[in-house]
């Protein structure tokens, strides 16, 4: 018996220089398509989180919205989208962050998180972990509390854990 990591290291694939020369891309697309294998990676999701009381979730665009809604619905919590500038409708609050070369910003409607909510964040893949530390502050800057975050994969070599220091961080397999 393999265990969830090891099927997940051996399905997820790996696409070479995509989006950009030097990039390993780890598509997550070849489990979502495996019925018995999306459903055990939402309980193995799900069960890292169960003990917590949480309010919302905070997905990240735009494959952290698939088992972030899931993780949403198994916990109970509402489900709210952090997106790139300029792509929700109404009105916003935004956190500008550094990328390698330039800047970037994550948006969440102003409406969506109350001060004192508690806040799970959730992507499919953490790498350098600027935008997922970009989400936390703006979950924080509206006045909730970031019980933790959740990915399904971690680019180990990248670092991205470090940037979180002070939260609880999972992921089920590392790369």
């Amino acid at each position: 018996m393999h265990t969830l990591a090891e099927r997940l290291r051996r399905e997820i694939r790996n696409v070479p220089d995509f989006p950009k020369p030097g990039i390993q891309f780890k598509d997550i697309t070849t489990v979502l398509k495996q019925g018995p294998l999306f459903r055990e990676v939402a309980d193995a999701l799900y069960a890292q989180w169960s003990a917590e009381r949480i309010d919302k979730v905070v997905a990240i665009e735009s494959r952290g919205f698939i088992y972030g809604a899931v993780l949403a619905y198994r916990l109970g919590a509402g489900f709210v989208m952090a997106r790139k500038r300029g792509k929700l409708p109404a009105q916003t609050v935004s956190m500008e962050y550094a990328l390698e070369y330039g800047t970037d910003t994550v948006e969440i409607h102003a409406d969506a998180i109350q001060p004192g909510e508690r806040v799970l964040v959730h992507d499919d893949v953490i790498a350098t972990g600027g935008t997922a530390q970009a989400t936390v502050a703006l979950v924080e800057k509206m006045g909730a509390t970031v019980v933790g975050c959740s990915f399904l994969v971690e680019l180990g070599e990248l670092r991205g854990r470090d940037r979180l220091s002070g939260y609880r961080v999972t992921s089920l397999v590392t790369f």
